[in-house]
């Protein structure tokens, strides 16, 4: 049995202090109001899982341009602060801690889930060759419009606009979504940014977007209660860069400077096998990035512990596993063993496979039920 004790060690992490080292991947489940407002069963999901030593939410859409999937939730109209500060007040009653991470799309999107189907906003005029659920199920993603020069100073106030409503709502600070191929990825990475402008080119004009995101971001919060999360080896949503290690060692240190709370990195994606180059790559660019560092990507238990023993890294997150398992830590110090996730219900429905997986007591009273019957 793997010994879990190091992902127990209490840490700070900018303004905040951790009881654990096993953070909550943001996760999309799809199961918000047409509006993006979150449904009633998200106060009991998130409450579930609050022992986790920091919540992030599913990606939560920072405007109605910022959308690009079926029943996501967003941050940027009254009624959203409402539902999500009693999901806040339900995880700090379970004694636990939750960032919002703040989301636009860009060009991973559809008309249909636009206000007046509208086309998607990116960096450049180019169709991402991936698809997108909508009311219709999957479809090809719609051409993308390139944002205009007041197009991205009002995206920069809709990050802002939604980092106060996060702090509104009772978050306990905010990440910065610039991962997996979305609205800040693509103007990071040369396959999708083809500008000539201040925003394309070179790659301190294509990191511009993201620095004055942060800017914005960090007049409402500081920036130790603020963190980014970044996707280097650009395996999601058509994305791609002709210098992956170049345009991410430029970017890792470029947020070193912003003393943010962390960074979290996508280092691994559910179903890809890692090479040694992969490897390489995420090792070589760690050791530009001079903070906390949350490692996430098809963790388990002991990889975990390996990370945080090498100095690898300082958290780890962990998606799936805390879909099937609300009691997770608890899992892990014991070395007990985990529920299976069912697939089929992590996208979209009801309770059913949202908040009705058993925790640790609730499973062995069942069995005591069946061995009596």
């Amino acid at each position: 049995m793997t010994d879990t004790s190091p992902l127990f060690d209490p840490s700070e992490m900018g303004e905040i202090k951790l009881s654990n080292r096993v953070l909550m991947a943001p996760l999309t489940r799809n199961r918000a109001q047409a509006d993006g407002t979150p449904k009633t069963m998200a106060q009991t999901y998130y409450h579930q899982r609050s022992s986790a030593g920091l919540i992030v939410t599913e990606a939560t859409q920072i405007s109605d341009m910022g959308k690009g999937y079926l029943d996501t939730p967003g941050i940027y109209d009254g009624s959203h602060v409402l539902s999500w500060k009693k999901i806040t007040d339900a995880v700090h009653a379970g004694g636990g801690q939750i960032f919002c991470q703040l989301w636009h799309v860009g060009r991973i999107s559809h008309t249909s889930l636009l206000p007046d189907g509208k086309s998607p906003v990116a960096p450049s005029a180019i169709r991402a060759e991936t698809e997108t659920f909508t009311a219709e199920g999957f479809q090809a993603c719609s051409e993308p419009v390139a944002l205009t020069k007041e197009g991205i100073e009002q995206t920069i106030e809709d990050y802002a606009k939604a980092a106060l409503f996060a702090k509104n709502a009772g978050f306990d600070g905010v990440e910065v979504h610039s991962a997996n191929g979305y609205l800040l990825d693509q103007f990071l990475q040369d396959g999708a940014n083809k500008r000539d402008d201040e925003y394309g080119g070179s790659i301190e004009n294509r990191t511009r977007l993201l620095r004055q995101v942060l800017e914005a971001v960090m007049e409402v919060w500081p920036s130790q209660r603020i963190g980014v999360r970044l996707s280097p080896l650009g395996q999601a949503n058509d994305i791609s860069d002709s210098d992956k290690e170049g345009t991410f060692a430029y970017t890792y240190k470029m947020l070193s400077d912003f003393k943010l709370a962390y960074l979290h990195v996508v280092e691994r994606f559910p179903g890809n096998e890692s090479d040694g180059k992969d490897e390489k790559l995420i090792k070589n660019l760690r050791k530009q990035y001079d903070g906390f560092y949350i490692a996430n990507g098809d963790y388990d238990a002991e990889r975990a512990v390996k990370a945080i023993e090498t100095g690898h890294a300082d958290a780890v997150t962990f998606g799936r596993p805390f879909i099937a398992n609300p009691d997770l830590p608890e899992r892990f110090r014991l070395g007990a063993e985990l529920n299976e996730p069912n697939p089929d219900t992590f996208y979209g429905g009801d309770e059913t496979g949202y908040t009705d997986y058993p925790f640790l007591d609730e499973k062995d009273q069942n069995e005591e039920k069946e061995e009596a019957a």
